[in-house]
């Protein structure tokens, strides 16, 4: 393989080295927040990833799905670029676990 050949891996956020897009984003209103996962049954030469739309409550925290979606990794990374570039904050949230009976 060459310095800057075709199988260098080069999508990088902001100080964060992840092979895919992570966690979540929150809007500058507040009124909204993406989640972006990965999908873990997608094949490891077309990678996927899951996002997770919502609406949030007056903390920022996520309340209520609006819609998600699938999409390739470099849609994905391009979103979250242009959400980071629009004030986009990376917050910390973990989902509550379903309770299953």
């Amino acid at each position: 393989m060459t310095l800057g050949g075709e199988n260098v891996w080069s999508n990088f956020s902001y100080g964060y080295r992840n092979d895919t897009p992570s966690g979540w984003l929150l809007s500058p209103s507040r009124k909204i927040i993406i989640l972006f996962e990965l999908c873990k049954r997608s094949a490891t030469n077309n990678i996927k990833i899951f996002v997770h739309t919502y609406y949030t409550n007056q903390y920022g925290e996520p309340i209520a799905i609006k819609h998600s979606s699938k999409t390739s990794l470099d849609d994905a990374w391009n979103q979250w670029h242009d959400l980071q570039l629009k004030d986009w904050t990376f917050e910390e949230f973990e989902l509550p676990e379903t309770v299953s009976l």
